[in-house]
């Protein structure tokens, strides 16, 4: 079963700050391993807010909302995409990430698997 990991910081993130600086080497190395044995298929940080921008279709109203965004201690920081064998499983690797990371939140979510 593949899993979306969404990693949500702590706190609002600082403009140009990359997230979870000072545990990149730690965090690598699980990485390294979890991608060797098949587990991790992709991993990726994101620019913070000040980067993004937010698109909205509402019937034929089209509205654009460049960064940054009042609400930023809900953005997502990063995402990473599992296959592990359980829901479960995906949740002990979002613990060993948050606790790399120093804390934060992790949204998961099953991916919908579409055969043709």
């Amino acid at each position: 079963m593949r899993f979306m990991l969404m990693f949500k910081g702590n706190r609002p993130p600082e403009p140009d700050e990359v997230a979870c600086k000072q545990h990149l080497p730690e965090m690598k190395k699980l990485m390294t391993e979890l991608k060797k044995k098949g587990v991790v298929q992709f991993t990726e940080g994101l620019e913070g807010p000040d980067k993004g921008a937010r698109v909205r279709l509402n019937g034929s109203k089209y509205t654009v909302v460049d960064g940054p965004f009042a609400e930023a201690k809900e953005l997502i920081a990063g995402v990473c995409m599992v296959n592990v064998g359980s829901k479960q499983e995906a949740m002990d690797l979002a613990r060993r990430f948050l606790e790399i990371a120093g804390g934060g939140e992790s949204e998961i979510r099953q991916v919908i698997e579409v055969h043709e």
